[in-house]
């Protein structure tokens, strides 16, 4: 198996995608360490990983961390890089979302997008990447989001920090290339979660019209597709048809896609559920 025998750390990885994808990583072989704050999820999520153990060699474990504590995270990386090395695979899947109108949404909300979304990316990659490199190997994968790639009406905070996320990985690859080190970037649709849930109920009229059009993913499907992304060795690690299509669609049309954005909020803003 591709992941047989390597080393995972996994932040966020006590729920949504970040456990599913440390279940699959999990059934493929290999040792899997899950960061997040909340201790009794991250116990859960410790016993839904030795569910699925293949051999004895793995080990599963949690670290109990916020990833915006730029001491916190440091203290928690040095430790485990001396206990355990330097991770074969850092997956950086903590995020957070609040959508709203911009002229509605406090201040407090974007600080906080940008400490948990972007910044918390920062500091964990910051944490292993020196260890990373003096062993001249290892893999990144940072999750940002299709709302890191197309800006969504109501997501002026997630997007912003979405886009950092994006920005970052762009500039990470180019420059962890020289180190024997890969970088990839995942860019998720809606996908079925609790954070999605709680999303829901803040999201402007038009935006719940624009994404009612699409299907939501499965946090296993999502899962899935990560893990064929590393093996495959891709950089932009597309999650389903739906995202492959707009993704392309993006690129292709340029500046074009503004005013079909435009028109889809004006059509939006005509129906009655918008009003």
């Amino acid at each position: 198996m591709h992941f047989q025998n390597k080393l995972v750390l996994i932040t966020g990885g006590s729920k949504g995608i970040g456990l599913a994808a440390a279940i699959e990583f999990a059934r493929e072989g290999a040792s899997v360490f899950i960061l997040a704050r909340h201790k009794d999820q991250l116990t859960a999520a410790v016993k839904s990983l030795e569910e699925c153990r293949v051999s004895k060699a793995q080990k599963f474990s949690a670290l109990q961390a916020d990833v915006t504590n730029a001491a916190e995270i440091k203290k928690v990386g040095d430790k485990f890089i001396k206990e355990y090395g330097a991770p074969d695979y850092l997956v950086n899947c903590a995020g957070v979302a609040h959508p709203g109108k911009f002229e509605e949404l406090d201040l407090s909300i974007f600080y906080w997008m940008m400490d948990v979304n972007y910044y918390g990316t920062v500091l964990v990659t910051k944490a292993f990447i020196p260890a990373m490199i003096a062993r001249g190997s290892g893999h990144i994968i940072n999750v940002s989001s299709m709302g890191g790639a197309v800006g969504i009406y109501g997501y002026s905070a997630y997007s912003g920090s979405k886009y950092a996320v994006t920005g970052f990985t762009d500039v990470l690859r180019s420059e962890m290339k020289l180190h024997g080190i890969k970088v990839s970037l995942v860019l998720p649709p809606d996908t079925k979660t609790a954070q999605l849930d709680y999303e829901t109920q803040y999201k402007p009229a038009i935006t719940k019209w624009i994404t009612a059009a699409g299907n939501l993913a499965k946090p296993e499907a999502v899962a899935r597709a990560i893990l064929m992304g590393i093996r495959k060795n891709k950089y932009i690690i597309l999650c389903n048809f739906e995202t492959g299509f707009l993704y392309w669609l993006i690129h292709a049309l340029g500046r074009g896609t503004y005013p079909v954005m435009d028109f889809l909020i004006r059509l939006a803003n005509k129906t009655p559920k918008s009003n």
